[in-house]
């Protein structure tokens, strides 16, 4: 391809609306258009990088016998209605009606549609397992798209669905994706973290999301310094032990009776702390909620946090939001002073179980401006059901190896895999099922496995740049070798066209023909990322040399027009990721 016939327009300034480095190297080098918010496109630059990643996904997708599908955005909202999830989900999902008045949604996952085929098509054991992918667009109405190509509203995904005879089969395939997935990540050159996370919206028996650090990553995850532990904060769990430089001994041997104390305008943590002279691990912290219609409290003590993922699990909710003041009014309480003590018994009250009858803690008062001191669990308030629901801390002690202490870091999700069970297959939802060996029915196993296409681009660039621009790996680069003529000499633009012809059997060739000066052409072949630059050059013609740079490395060597061929070949093999090493499972 010659530059100056290629769709590629670089600009340097950096963008207003970008911020993550993804973001403001793809805009500036010319991989993707933004057509509106969460909405882009991928210009030709773009699209060569994501039909390379399809490429790699392909085959290691293939390698586990997936077999490619492709399935439709567009979908009858009754398919949605059979699982419940047209309901459950909010208004990320797009719902409208066609011109003969039939609802319909635009697919934001393809559970629905691709467990109706398999219940058409699945009649008996010999027909299980089987797996089937595809790489399909998506369209979910984030309300707040960020970070370019990170979280948008329509995207690219891959989503396999695998569909087996019962647990045991899934148990046993569910590591052969996993550990494709790794191979994926790797021939990227990302060293994806696998961890465990919540199941969300796809529902199921397990999961794990695999997750590249970054301080521009929207999830945050845990992992054990000493035997390697790691979790989504909203699935992690760890000590909750006090963090206190007092010493707890005898702190509530005389056992006080409640105290009822005027704390007018203190309702946060801190403004408690200054009042009353205490830690927040001496407060109860109780924070209102409305699950799926119902007025639940959560408590928990005051130097944790409410985990709302791990309360709905506990709930069993599909929707869960912070209870409105005209909810609360209603029912007689009061925001920033609510406690579990003294509570009408017909509210629901979930209390964590960091919260112990060993201490006494100071609590709301269920009216303004109140406060209780000296409040005792069992005493002044009755534990009807207790669960984890508050978010692991940073420092906490590992409860898998109880040695190890918790770290937390950010991270982008680039791809997430589902232990779906029999969720989509029960007879109240999709109902599929099989004849065994024996002829008698039995239910339909699943599991889920989604990567996207963009944000695996994204998080390439986030990974792999520097001041000067990106820096693809070879396996995923648009081209793998620019050819950058210094000059307009017959000699440098012949042998250029030579060293082209010669390279392009091999590889993807960009020749940068335009008459620009040297400067130029390096900067943009720096922004572009192309792993190699060849450079020609009078003085390097007089010498009978050419001049290679290695973008990831920035060495450069020299070789004659006829090693040329052999010595990129050899460079190529250098920069291929390994995949020795991996996690595998």
């Amino acid at each position: 391809m010659r530059y100056s016939r290629a769709f590629i327009h670089t600009y340097y300034e950096v963008p207003k609306e970008a911020e993550t480095p993804s973001h403001i190297l793809l805009l500036r080098a010319s991989y993707i258009y933004p057509v509106s918010a969460g909405i882009y496109s991928l210009l030709p630059l773009g699209h060569r990088v994501a039909e390379n990643i399809k490429r790699i996904i392909r085959e290691e997708m293939d390698a586990i016998d997936g077999q490619e599908i492709t399935m439709p955005v567009l979908n009858p909202a009754d398919l949605w209605k059979k699982t419940g999830r047209y309901y459950d989900i909010g208004p990320e999902l797009f719902r409208f009606f066609d011109r003969k008045n039939r609802e319909m949604v635009l697919a934001m996952t393809h559970e629905e549609v691709v467990t109706d085929i398999a219940k058409q098509f699945i009649r008996s054991y010999r027909d299980l397992p089987v797996m089937l992918y595809q790489i399909q667009t998506k369209v979910r109405d984030e309300v707040r798209p960020r970070g370019g190509l990170l979280r948008v509203r329509e995207f690219t995904m891959k989503d396999a669905y695998s569909f087996h005879p019962d647990f045991e089969d899934l148990d046993a395939y569910y590591p052969s994706v996993y550990n494709a997935y790794l191979k994926i990540f790797a021939r990227c050159q990302l060293s994806a973290i696998p961890i465990e996370a919540d199941t969300g919206i796809m529902g199921g028996t397990g999961s794990h999301e695999f997750m590249l650090p970054s301080p521009y990553g929207e999830d945050r995850f845990v992992m054990c310094e000493s035997c390697g532990y790691r979790a989504n904060t909203e699935k992690a769990v760890g000590s909750k032990e006090i963090r206190s430089k007092r010493s707890l001994d005898n702190v509530d041997s005389i056992d006080l009776p409640l105290e009822e104390v005027n704390t007018p305008d203190v309702k946060t943590i801190s403004d408690l702390m200054a009042f009353f002279g205490i830690e927040p691990y001496r407060f109860l912290k109780t924070v209102a909620y409305e699950a799926d219609g119902k007025l639940v409290l959560a408590v928990a003590r005051g130097d944790f946090d409410i985990s709302e993922t791990k309360l709905a699990n506990h709930l069993k909710a599909v929707r869960l939001s912070m209870a409105s003041e005209d909810t609360l009014s209603r029912t007689g309480l009061y925001a920033g002073f609510l406690s579990p003590v003294n509570i009408d018994p017909g509210i629901r009250v979930v209390i964590d179980d960091s919260v112990t009858d060993k201490l006494s803690y100071v609590a709301g008062g269920n009216k303004p401006d109140v406060h209780y001191k000296n409040v005792r669990s069992g005493r002044d308030f009755e534990i009807r059901e207790v669960a984890d629901i508050v978010e692991v801390r940073e420092g906490d002690r590992c409860l898998q190896c109880g040695k190890g202490l918790l770290t937390m870091e950010r991270g982008i999700e680039l791809g997430h895999t589902f232990k779906l069970g029999t969720k989509y297959t029960e007879e109240n939802t999709m109902n599929v099922t099989y004849l065994d060996r024996n002829g008698k029915t039995q239910r339909v196993v699943m599991g889920c496995y989604g990567i996207g296409v963009e944000r695996l681009m994204a998080a390439i660039v986030e990974r792999w740049h520097d001041e000067s621009g990106i820096i693809w790996p070879i396996s995923v680069a648009p081209y793998q070798v620019i050819i950058s003529p210094v000059g307009q000499k017959p000699a440098v633009l012949e042998l250029s066209e030579r060293c082209e012809r010669a390279l392009s059997s091999y590889y993807e060739v960009l020749l940068d023909d335009r008459n620009e000066s040297p400067g130029v052409k390096f900067k943009d072949a720096d922004l572009l990322g192309i792993p190699i630059r060849v450079v020609v050059s009078q003085k390097l013609i007089e010498k009978g040399l050419v001049e290679i740079k290695i973008r990831k490395t920035s060495e450069i060597v020299e070789c004659s027009e006829a090693e040329l061929v052999e010595k990129i070949a050899t460079i190529v093999k250098a920069l291929q990721p390994s995949l020795e090493g991996l996690p595998y499972m």
